[in-house]
């Protein structure tokens, strides 16, 4: 990071306080003193059990990953790298190239030109029209994805076609090409090492390029390219990060070979984590409940949720709390493996997380066909008459707690 071209200060606390430097994965000690991971571990292998800041002899050894200061500083770290880029664009070019001009700049992508390239970015960001006019270019996109198939490992120009491709995605009407070319291993770069502004835009990419059973079994196919997309979901992620990679993962998710290569891939547990986290945005819920309900139609993916009972209680706890989309896709799940498969170890997990009470809520609520006919549906399973119940609900209401 080059602190010196834009005169960055460095938050006091994002600094190690061995070795000074930006935290890489800070971590926490029982003291409560953050320290870089690298930095700390050193200091406990040499034989100290005191905490290097307070000095206070260590009642455990043991340290955690401090999750939300990592979060912190990946967003500093994209924002001075985002400066840093600008700074870039504006010492390159700070007059838009003409048309002629771009003509020769996409000419010089041949050479593998990062100066053409990042002029034809600015070019197209600039306006639709602009992008218009690359689109309608003979040979335009062909040369960049010449040049993503020359670029190799290098990040910078890699984020720069990732960036192009996004801006002129909504002009690519063939996709074929684009599949053909070396974006799965483009993207897969950007995933494991870009930034986390590159990483949603290839994600966005990824996704525009699922448009058939084919393209979606292609990008399964590509070693490493799922796991990527899973780990993408981490919470400490940038959500906007988790939402672009749960669109993808729904998009691509509908064939059965894939949904056994995303749980293969652990991609219930990381939805579990998310489910489970108090402060998610009701549209990552949404996405999350429908990605689960997405894999809960293989066999495969019905075991693994009735078998985790915290998972199933959390999938009860999102039932009239986040919006009418996550209810309906909470309440499909629940009565695929309560209701058509019959899971007594899922039974009793819904009903231990209150799972009955929030059914008959539902009930009397403003709810869609679909959804109060499977909540009637799973009441039958609890040995629950909800005819009964409505009735004695609509006079003694007291008698059900709100959630």
């Amino acid at each position: 990071m080059r602190r010196d071209d834009l005169c960055i200060t460095i938050p006091n606390f994002f600094r190690c306080p061995i070795s000074l430097d930006v935290m890489k994965s800070p971590v926490s000690l029982c003291t409560g003193v953050t320290y870089d991971r690298t930095s700390i571990q050193r200091w406990l292998d040499s034989g100290n059990n005191t905490c290097p800041a307070t000095m206070q002899v260590l009642q455990s050894k043991e340290f955690v990953p401090n999750r939300n200061l990592q979060r912190l500083i990946q967003i500093w770290s994209d924002s001075v790298a985002r400066r840093q880029h600008d700074a870039e664009l504006a010492a390159n070019s700070v007059v838009l190239p003409s048309h002629d001009q771009v003509k020769v700049l996409v000419k010089q992508l041949d050479n593998n030109s990062f100066s053409a390239l990042t002029k034809i970015v600015r070019f197209a960001r600039e306006s639709e029209e602009n992008r218009e006019f690359l689109a309608r270019m003979d040979g335009f996109l062909n040369a960049v994805f010449d040049f993503m198939r020359n670029a190799e490992s290098d990040i910078k120009l890699i984020e720069q076609v990732v960036h192009i491709l996004d801006l002129m995605l909504s002009k690519i009407s063939e996709k074929k090409p684009l599949m053909e070319s070396n974006c799965l291993s483009t993207i897969l770069v950007i995933l494991q090492r870009g930034s986390s502004d590159s990483q949603i835009q290839s994600v966005q990419l990824l996704e525009s390029l699922a448009v058939d059973g084919e393209s979606k079994l292609k990008i399964a196919q590509k070693e490493g390219l799922l796991l990527e997309l899973v780990k993408s979901l981490s919470k400490e992620k940038d959500p906007r990060l988790i939402e672009a990679s749960l669109s993808c993962l729904i998009s691509i998710a509908m064939p059965k070979r894939v949904k056994a290569k995303l749980i293969q891939s652990r991609t219930i547990p990381e939805l579990k984590i998310l489910l489970s986290e108090p402060n998610m945005t009701p549209s990552i819920i949404e996405k999350s409940l429908k990605l689960l309900e997405t894999l809960s139609s293989c066999k495969e993916g019905r075991v693994e949720i009735w078998h985790d009972t915290i998972l199933l209680q959390a999938i009860v706890q999102k039932v009239l709390k986040a919006s009418s989309k996550a209810t309906e896709h909470a309440v499909t799940i629940l009565w695929i493996v309560c209701y058509l498969f019959r899971d007594e170890k899922a039974l009793e997990a819904v009903v231990s997380g209150n799972g009955m009470t929030k059914i008959l809520l539902l009930i009397q609520s403003n709810c869609s066909p679909a959804v109060r006919q499977m909540s009637a549906d799973l009441l039958k399973i609890f040995g629950v008459n909800s005819k009964h119940c409505l009735s004695s609900y609509d006079t003694k209401t007291t008698h059900i707690m709100p959630f």
